[in-house]
């Protein structure tokens, strides 16, 4: 399954996607995460399962040491296939 995230609140130029790359590829997520224009952060990846999504959501939460996270929503999209997890620019 993939799954989409936006995530609001402090977290564009706190390190959040940097930390946030780091630990999902650390756990084994694939997918990607970048800055929008809005100010919020999209990340979209692959989620196996129900366990897999809230240890997804959980790091999505932590975020960096500056960043804090007020919101995130989250939907389920057509399958994309992705080989790691990257910082998008």
């Amino acid at each position: 399954m993939t799954y989409k995230f936006l995530i609001s609140g402090r977290v564009q130029g706190v390190w959040y996607r940097k930390f946030v790359s780091e630990k999902a590829r650390k756990r084994g997520f694939k997918g990607y995460i970048k800055n929008i224009p809005d100010g919020m952060v999209e990340t979209v990846a692959n989620i196996e399962n129900e366990k897999s999504l809230k240890e997804f959501l959980e790091i999505l939460k932590e975020g960096s040491p500056y960043s804090i996270v007020e919101n995130i929503e989250y939907q389920e999209i057509p399958e994309i296939k992705f080989s790691d997890f990257e910082i998008r620019y």
